[in-house]
């Protein structure tokens, strides 16, 4: 089975495509999915083929470990584990975004601290 699917622009590394272009001119890539070909269109045909391994391996572990042979069955419990990880990277990522946005508060607060500081110091030697 051949189907012909398009690329979202959310999964590009490049500038999406212009809307006024026509689909013929979006390059295209050929991929094999649980063995299934797929004629996928999107800006960067190496990253939808990248994008394609991943899901295949996902889909083969999956089918692996529950020994179920019914291809919907295995792509949406696929998809669950992808979605699994992406959600566990995005929590991640939002942990280590407020770790980093509260290191940058806590060093605009030492800094500030310490210039007042400074400029006591040097306010009492010009005094004195």
């Amino acid at each position: 089975m051949t189907e012909t699917l398009e690329a979202s622009a959310e999964l590009q590394t490049q500038a999406p495509v212009a809307p006024t272009a026509g689909a013929r001119d979006i390059p295209s890539a050929h991929v094999e999915i649980y063995d299934q070909i797929y004629h996928l269109r999107g800006v960067d045909p190496a990253y939808i083929s990248a994008l394609a391994s991943i899901v295949d391996e996902k889909m083969r572990a999956v089918s692996a470990q529950g020994g179920t042979v019914d291809s919907l069955r295995v792509a949406v419990l696929a998809a669950l584990n992808i979605a699994d990880e992406l959600h566990g990277l995005r929590k991640k990522y939002n942990e280590l975004a407020g770790a980093q946005q509260n290191t940058q508060s806590d060093l605009r607060h030492r800094a500030d601290s310490l210039s007042g500081m400074l400029d006591e110091v040097l306010s009492d030697r010009r005094a004195g």
